[in-house]
């Protein structure tokens, strides 16, 4: 991240870049929760990651290795899956697509940005736990009912987000893995967390550059 080494900057606001269809984004659910709880006045900037896209958009039974690393997310963080989306990897068929993930996270976070946080945790919670295509706009539809939104003005976002705007940023933040939580001053960013981390962990690398 761009800036100079031990300046301390205020920060302007969190960026949380991750893919709804990633597990170890699902287990930074609780820490993202935590920090938003602690600093609601920390305005918080959700970009989409494409980590299913291009020859990646295949059956999950293709990804055989999620169901253990599954088991190491619970054991590592507590997350938990829910028994459809269990069913799901089960079955096998289902196909995990960014793109469409994408186009939904932009289209609750247009509808309500100062709620994007809590919109990205109830995203992850349709698939994880509910086992929602993230690809089905009804799945997003139900998300804007939930929080007290339009649904139709949500469903309508849907179909004209473009999701690769999210992938270029993600990218023009240098960001290869998810999640990835990122301070940002201006132009200079600073990593809080690249992969799992606590809120208390989080917690004190945001002091050490406020």
């Amino acid at each position: 991240m761009p800036g100079p080494s031990g300046a301390l900057y205020p920060v302007v606001k969190l960026v949380y870049v991750f893919d709804a269809y990633c597990g170890w984004s699902h287990a930074f659910s609780g820490t993202l929760r935590a920090l938003t709880e602690r600093h609601p006045d920390l305005p918080v900037e959700v970009v989409s990651g494409g980590l299913f896209t291009g020859s990646r958009r295949v059956p999950i039974r293709e990804f055989g290795f999620i169901k253990d690393a599954n088991v190491e997310v619970t054991a590592r963080t507590g997350a938990r899956f829910g028994d459809a989306f269990n069913r799901l990897l089960d079955e096998g068929e289902f196909v995990m697509d960014s793109e469409g993930a994408a186009r939904g996270v932009a289209a609750v976070r247009e509808a309500a940005p100062e709620r994007a946080a809590e919109l990205a945790i109830a995203v992850q919670q349709a698939f994880f736990h509910d086992g929602r295509s993230l690809s089905d706009p009804e799945t997003f539809r139900g998300i804007a009912t939930d929080f007290g939104l339009d649904g139709d003005v949500v469903v309508a976002a849907f179909h004209s987000a473009q999701p690769e705007a999210d992938f270029v940023r993600a990218a023009r933040f240098g960001v290869s893995g998810y999640p990835t939580l990122i301070a940002l001053d201006g132009t200079n960013g600073y990593a809080l967390a690249r992969g799992h981390a606590t809120a208390e962990e989080v917690e004190e690398r945001l002091a050490a550059i406020r």
